[in-house]
């Protein structure tokens, strides 16, 4: 097995750069801002896993949303971090439920209820058109799914696109399309 030699970094001055260069604005592709499932792995959970632990676990790991799945992987729905929040999890046992027996499940927004944009559509489409579409939700995040449907292709997320936009947005708190829409037009 060759071992690695490792170099010396103080003649290094200078930084690496992304080729492109090119600042993402509201005409840039909604490709762009797009988290697509081929090319980046989905963060999963399973939705009888205790709202606690994933409540712990996403503080630990940083993430704000993730995908919903049953025990065979299958897409179920969504749930962000704002979703299991302390305050949302009080709610719940002022009704009368056990905080220990509370799951992903009892929180997160399941796919039937979920509205999302297909591949093909925003391929094409600039992020100005993805946020005119989503202006009046007060959606964080827009699944994007393959033409025929069956399969969750990845997902748009509010607090991204801000922040590629460099958008005045307050970040403690979720950014949604309505606030991005708002933001832009001003």
């Amino acid at each position: 097995m060759k071992k690695l030699a490792l170099c010396n970094a103080d003649v290094t001055s200078e930084l690496a750069w992304p080729e492109s260069g090119e600042e993402t604005t509201v005409e840039s592709p909604a490709l762009d801002v797009f988290t697509d499932f081929t090319t980046t792995k989905p963060l999963i959970i399973e939705a009888n896993t205790s709202a606690v632990d994933a409540d712990k676990l996403m503080q630990k790991a940083h993430v704000r949303l993730k995908i919903v799945v049953d025990e065979d992987k299958r897409f179920l729905g969504i749930v962000s971090f704002q979703d299991i929040s302390a305050q949302e999890m009080m709610i719940k046992v002022s009704e009368g439920h056990k905080r220990e027996d509370l799951s992903v499940g009892d929180f997160m927004h399941p796919r039937h209820q979920l509205k999302g944009l297909t591949y093909t559509e925003l391929s094409t489409a600039s992020i100005r058109k993805v946020i005119n579409a989503l202006k009046d939700s007060r959606q964080q995040h827009c699944v994007v799914v393959d033409d025929d449907r069956r399969r969750l292709r990845g997902i748009i997320s509010a607090s991204d696109l801000a922040r590629k936009l460099r958008l005045p947005l307050d970040i403690h708190n979720e950014s949604n399309f309505s606030q991005i829409y708002k933001a832009i037009m001003h």
